[in-house]
């Protein structure tokens, strides 16, 4: 008996009594633009971060696909067009952030919720991300994007946000398998919520499945060494997981004849550097965000928000198995680890002693 997947709650937005201000460190996303769907229907206010200067062959639908968004939904509801503004955002670049900032204050007075939601996927072992210089290179490309573009883009809303004393900062992260996997960068960090809780400003992280910030980014694969084809190497290869993934996403665009060409396992198989975006019909990146999208619109601006947010049956399941795993490794060294407790140590030692200085 097929097992039918738990309906999707209508969301429940948190109490305002006044809307909320978004900032959006990548509006033109899939994420972005699902998110602004809620948000505006909602009547929050919306900025759309948007890098100005990539016009890349691969960027081409994407960028359609935020100016159809634009153009054919945003532009023609009155009550949507006076709520929405976009900006020239590439959080890469510092200034860029702080004009971002300055112009969302500027124009509706505060900003309420920045959400981080800019990032990209790297394909490749140790080994072949450091092959060759350019390959070396993309490391550093994914943590300008993941890392700085992020630091960057807080750094500029928090002068603004301490002096209301207020906002809510949600960093759109993800979920790993709960076993590691061969050829998979990754990075997240928590310790920023207590750094500004002083201030009354929230920190969010959001970590839907996996395949949210695969498939709605950029997938950048660096050329695979034979010593990890699929023939020499047992490991589970992020190559072959994400090249299994982008072939069934293929085959769903080509029945929807929305395909622009392969970029399966194929092509990130080859001995070139592959940048591409996968090509999602509405239909596919609408049952993809949904519990993500809900989530990010119930979570931004609550009072009391969660400091981590785990989306999905799936991604609760992994937590719990990864969770499982560090907890039976620990019982197993516990003796370990507990054995070099030095100050234990000597406050046993100290206590026999007085022991046997009182029995003498």
């Amino acid at each position: 008996m097929t097992r039918m997947a738990p309906a999707i709650p209508n969301c429940k937005f948190p109490s305002h009594s006044d809307p909320r201000v978004w900032l959006l460190s990548s509006g033109a996303s899939p994420t972005g633009i699902a998110l602004s769907r809620q948000l505006l229907a909602h009547g929050d206010f919306i900025v759309f971060g948007v890098i100005p200067s990539d016009t890349s062959d691969s960027f081409a639908g994407r960028a359609a696909d935020f100016t159809a968004f634009w153009t054919g939904e945003v532009r023609v509801k009155e009550e949507w067009r006076t709520r929405a503004r976009i900006v020239g955002l590439d959080a890469r670049n510092m200034g860029q952030c702080q004009a971002a900032v300055a112009e969302v204050v500027a124009i509706f007075r505060r900003l309420d919720v920045l959400f981080c939601c800019s990032s990209q996927a790297i394909v490749g072992t140790v080994e072949e991300l450091s092959s060759t210089p350019r390959s070396t290179a993309l490391i550093r490309d994914q943590f300008e994007t993941n890392y700085f573009g992020h630091v960057n883009i807080i750094k500029a809303a928090l002068p603004s946000m301490r002096e209301k004393h207020s906002g809510h900062i949600i960093l759109l992260s993800g979920i790993t398998t709960p076993r590691s996997i061969v050829g998979r960068w990754i990075d997240s960090d928590q310790s920023l919520s207590y750094e500004v809780a002083p201030f009354n400003i929230k920190m969010t992280i959001v970590q839907p499945n996996l395949e949210i910030n695969i498939l709605t980014n950029q997938i950048t694969a660096a050329p695979q060494l034979p010593q990890y084809a699929q023939e020499n190497n047992p490991a589970p290869l992020f190559r072959e997981i994400i090249g299994g993934l982008l072939d069934r996403v293929d085959a769903i665009a080509t029945t929807n004849e929305s395909s622009n060409g392969h970029c399966g396992l194929g092509k990130f198989s080859s001995g070139e550097i592959i940048s591409v975006y996968p090509q999602l019909s509405e239909g596919t990146k609408s049952k993809l965000l949904a519990e993500t999208v809900n989530a990010l619109a119930a979570i931004g601006g609550h009072d009391n928000p969660p400091a981590r947010h785990i989306v999905g049956h799936e991604a609760v399941a992994s937590v719990k198995e990864k969770l499982k795993t560090v907890s039976e490794e620990l019982e197993d060294f516990v003796d370990v680890s507990c054995a070099v407790d030095l100050h234990r140590q000597v406050g046993d030692h100290q206590q026999e002693s007085g022991e046997e200085a009182q029995n003498l």
